[in-house]
């Protein structure tokens, strides 16, 4: 008989057993950390630090006289954490197989790429390796602007914090109804924008000069904010003005009453679903 070929993965065979039990490792200390996993949970604290030392860095480094203090310092900083989070991302990718949701190899991990943790763990190495692409200076001038997705690394703290990802599938779960208040905001902010430039283009040619720049003192009518650069004079104006104000109060108090309910859903289905400290398979309460 002729000796066993190596297994390969993909191509409908089943990889040897040590990649298959480094694979799954890798799965369980890259997934949430459960009580009893002193690896993951060290490498949870370990990206939550670095996360937060992220955040602190970019602050700080926006101050001229510190920057310039060490640069250097700042510089190799940025190295090291786009590297662990380089590798974190691509060892994501790689043992996401282990879930049944993306047991397909190559099905499995584009599904997963676009998760949308995923998408927040490319966002926040991304703009590091956009210049390199060999692209026209001017446009790498633009990509200047995309060092500011670095704060994007704080979003990859909703993977290690319970209130975040309560966050996250309460507005999952009550997308529906956030998207028709948005959609009716946006309606109410066309309309108010449309009827205030028509009563006041005539008396303000300048500052309501098209229905888009009228959009401007819509919005900061709606939210209440009212900076005062671009106001009515016109009776007509006026009116619509207050109605605006008025209407604004009203339509942020739905999103934020769709978002309360959701959270008391949640609360109330996590008391009835619980989690066992040791292995940390739910059971119910």
């Amino acid at each position: 008989m002729s000796p066993t070929r190596p297994a390969v993965e993909g191509v409908g065979r089943t990889p040897p057993r040590p990649y298959l039990r480094v694979r799954k490792r890798a799965r369980e200390i890259l997934a949430h950390a459960k009580a009893a996993d002193t690896a993951s949970s060290i490498f949870d604290a370990f990206i939550v630090a670095l996360i937060l030392l992220n955040v602190v860095a970019m602050v700080v480094e926006s101050v001229e006289r510190i920057r310039s203090l060490m640069p250097m310092w700042f510089a190799a900083f940025e190295y090291f954490s786009v590297v662990v989070f380089s590798v974190e991302y691509v060892v994501r990718t790689w043992s996401c197989v282990e879930d049944p949701a993306y047991a397909k190899p190559l099905l499995g991990r584009l599904r997963f790429a676009f998760t949308p943790l995923a998408l927040v763990d490319l966002a926040a190495v991304l703009p590091f390796y956009l210049p390199f692409l060999g692209m026209d200076l001017r446009v790498l001038r633009m990509f200047r602007l995309l060092r500011v997705m670095r704060i994007m690394r704080i979003a990859k703290l909703a993977r290690y914090s319970d209130s975040l990802q309560m966050l996250l599938r309460v507005v999952k779960s009550r997308r529906d109804q956030l998207l028709s208040a948005v959609f009716i905001l946006l309606i109410f902010l066309v309309v108010a924008a449309s009827i205030t430039y028509y009563a006041e283009h005539d008396a303000q040619p300048k500052t309501f000069s098209s229905i888009p720049a009228a959009m401007w003192w819509a919005a900061v009518t709606l939210t209440t904010v009212g900076y005062g650069d671009a106001c009515p004079v016109t009776p007509v104006g006026k009116l619509m003005a207050s109605i605006t104000a008025m209407l604004g109060i009203g339509m942020f108090a739905l999103p934020t009453a769709i978002l309360g309910a959701g959270f008391l859903e949640d609360l109330a289905d996590r008391k009835k679903t619980q989690q066992c400290p040791h292995c940390g398979k739910e059971i119910s309460g």
